[in-house]
């Protein structure tokens, strides 16, 4: 991802690679999601999700508020599950429908997982699938707390 970097080069370790970001956006097991309402302010949850084609994707029952509030108002946020080398991904979710595009999310899903799930788990009169595409893109190393902070942006 192009265009990145909160800190010069000098400064600690120096900015984190978009290959860092990567693999733990890849490698989360839980990711929390962060949505916001029409008059009912934030919501996070913890969801899981698989990395594919450069955009998050997870579904959610479509009672939930976060399915609620991401239909009314797409812009999200998900963070990785490791605090010591956090990544923050924002966005803007998308409603996705399509059955080739959902087969392919679920076996990246139960894949990661060791699931089985079938596609009945994403019949869309009772789920929702999301995908979010990261506009711009935090991480950092604790290891490296004051040199390491990284924003990546989308080109």
């Amino acid at each position: 991802m192009p265009g990145y970097g909160t800190r010069p080069a000098t400064e600690g370790t120096g900015l984190l690679p978009w290959s860092w970001a990567e693999q733990r956006l890849a490698g989360s097991h839980d990711y929390w999601l962060a949505t916001a309402g029409s008059g009912s302010g934030p919501h996070l949850m913890p969801v899981w999700a698989v990395w594919l084609d450069e955009a998050l994707w997870f579904s959610c029952s479509n009672g939930s508020r976060k399915t609620r509030n991401l239909l009314a108002d797409g812009r999200c946020a998900l963070a990785t599950d490791n605090t010591a080398q956090p990544v923050v991904a924002e966005g803007e979710a998308e409603a996705v429908a399509d059955l080739a595009q959902l087969a392919t999310m679920l076996a990246a899903e139960n894949a990661k997982y060791q699931t089985d799930y079938s596609m009945d788990m994403l019949d869309t009169a009772r789920n929702t699938c999301f995908r979010v595409r990261p506009i711009r893109v935090f991480g950092l190393d604790v290891a490296d707390f004051t040199g390491s902070p990284t924003r990546w942006t989308a080109g």
